[in-house]
């Protein structure tokens, strides 16, 4: 990648930085070889069984060294949710280098954050006190811990990020969104460098409770390991799980001038909305088809330049069915072989589009693609595209197409090109 701006005269936006705290593992090289392995990280939950939710398992972050990220006062004021953003954020920004006096001026540096659910755990856990008749015992820090946009400012404080500093909300596309969002803004101009990415961390009874409520979970609480299952066609549901993910982004001029290691590039972004259902996806998958094409052409990509597709596939049967049409229709004449990591991390919501762009960048440059974890056949619907399962397959290096769908009809693309 020795080109420094696109065709239209306008940066290139490279990857710099990795950071996340998730199911598969607190490091990228981590999470990397979980989703390769094709090994579930669905178990049960203790809170869950204790509470008899319908379902009594799900894909929680895997416990860290809170005390190297956070002094006691701020363990007790920053929710769980926080935590894992901070923490997967300062691990970002430490692999990018970007602690130093190499930085950008404060204000040429923004904060992008995505989450489908926001601190919803923190809330309803605080909301039991108007239940209990206690609410003169409600906690101080309750408003900074239940603001939507806490994760977002506690980064932007503890690194003295004085631009943009956006919270964005497009369910499970909000990770994606950010990330998007994040390069067009250093593409115009407006800041050199952000930390954009993903978190959500809703893995209790109440969330629990709701989504079986609708329908939308897997139900095999005798078998975890196998519930989450992108595009099999015994799919019949998600599994919940909870992670962050952050990327740093970087003109690609101030990259190669701080000599820094670069993961990757996004070459293109592109979003829309189904404008159809609350929570069921355009099942003609016309308008993810669109997306696609759009964050293709923004790359300015042919899609035969695509090596392999980055599934959203939850494991819904609507959502797999529709994403499976909207791939077909989006590839005419052969889509590139897809995966999907979901099988391995559950559906872990708003970070899902952050940390697949992780592990799509790192699949890419080593020129494999992951098997999906739980996928023995395709039925009809699914069988439109050709699902990598069993073994990891070797393809060319070249750049990746990455989906992620959200409630409420939104639709993320994103284009990403290895370094």
């Amino acid at each position: 990648m020795t080109a420094v701006r696109r065709a239209d005269g306008t940066p290139r936006v490279v990857v710099t930085g990795f950071g996340v705290k998730s199911p598969a593992g607190g490091a990228p090289d981590e999470v990397v070889a979980a989703v390769f392995s094709g090994k579930s990280q669905a178990v049960h939950v203790p809170e869950l069984l204790e509470a008899g939710t319908a379902v009594s398992y799900g894909c929680p972050a895997q416990p860290f060294d809170e005390e190297g990220y956070f002094t006691r006062p701020e363990r007790r004021r920053l929710d769980r949710m926080t935590r894992l953003g901070v923490a997967a954020a300062d691990d970002a920004l430490a692999d990018a280098g970007l602690h130093g006096a190499e930085r950008p001026a404060p204000e040429r540096r923004g904060v992008f954050v995505g989450t489908a659910a926001a601190n919803l755990a923190s809330v309803v856990a605080l909301g039991g006190h108007e239940h209990a008749g206690t609410l003169h015992r409600v906690p101080v820090p309750a408003v900074p811990m239940i603001m939507p946009n806490a994760t977002a400012a506690n980064i932007s404080i503890r690194h003295g990020c004085e631009g943009p500093c956006p919270t964005y909300s497009t369910g499970c596309a909000s990770g994606a969104t950010a990330i998007g969002e994040a390069a067009f803004a250093i593409r115009a101009g407006r800041i050199d460098t952000a930390v954009a990415g993903g978190v959500d961390a809703i893995l209790t009874p109440f969330v629990m409770a709701a989504f079986a409520r609708i329908g939308t979970l897997a139900r095999r609480d005798d078998a975890p390991h196998a519930a989450s299952r992108p595009f099999d066609a015994d799919r019949d549901g998600f599994v919940v799980g909870e992670a962050a993910a952050f990327l740093v982004l970087e003109r690609a001029d101030a990259a190669a001038a701080r000599g820094v290691r670069v993961h990757g590039e996004i070459a293109g972004y592109a979003a829309a909305s189904d404008a159809s259902h609350i929570v069921a996806p355009r099942q003609d998958g016309r308008v993810a088809a669109r997306c696609m094409a759009a964050a293709l052409a923004d790359a300015r990509l042919d899609p035969r330049d695509i090596g392999h597709v980055s599934a959203h596939a939850t494991g819904t049967r609507s959502n797999d069915a529709a994403e499976a049409l909207a791939i077909d229709r989006c590839f005419v004449g052969g889509a590139p072989p897809v995966t999907a990591a979901k099988g391995v991390t559950g559906h872990i919501l708003g970070a899902g589009g952050a940390l697949e762009a992780i592990v799509a960048l790192c699949a890419a440059a080593a020129g494999l693609v992951p098997p999906t974890a739980n996928f023995a056949g395709p039925d009809e619907q699914t069988g439109l595209i050709d699902v990598v399962h069993g073994e990891a397959r070797a393809v060319p290096v070249a750049p990746v197409l990455s989906n992620s769908f959200g409630f409420g009809g939104h639709d993320a693309a994103l284009v990403l090109a290895p370094a």
